[in-house]
C-alpha cells in the first residue's frame, strides 16, 4: 500500500462551501473529493501518453497499404 502524504492548497471561501455541499452529496469528505479527481486526472494523463508513445512507434513502423513494389527501373522502363 502506498504512504500518503498531505497536500495544501489555498481556496476561496465559496469554492470551500461548495466543496463542502458537493463532497456532503457524494458521501465523502473535501479530501476524499480533491484525492479522487486528482487520481483520475493523472490515471486520464497516463493513459494518454501511453497511447500517444503507440500511435508514436505506428508511425514510425508506417503501413503497408496493399498493392504491389515497384522498383524506378520498373516504372521508367524505356
Amino acid at each position: 500500500m502506498p504512504i500518503k502524504q498531505n497536500l495544501t492548497i489555498s481556496l476561496d471561501r465559496d469554492t470551500i462551501r461548495r466543496a463542502r455541499i458537493l463532497a456532503a452529496k457524494r458521501g465523502t469528505s473535501v479530501s476524499g473529493l480533491v484525492a479522487s479527481q486528482l487520481m483520475e486526472t493523472v490515471e486520464e494523463d497516463q493513459r494518454y501518453e501511453s497511447a500517444r508513445r503507440a500511435a508514436l512507434e505506428l508511425l514510425e513502423r508506417g503501413f503497408h497499404l496493399g498493392g504491389s513494389r515497384f522498383n524506378r527501373d520498373d516504372l521508367h522502363e524505356r
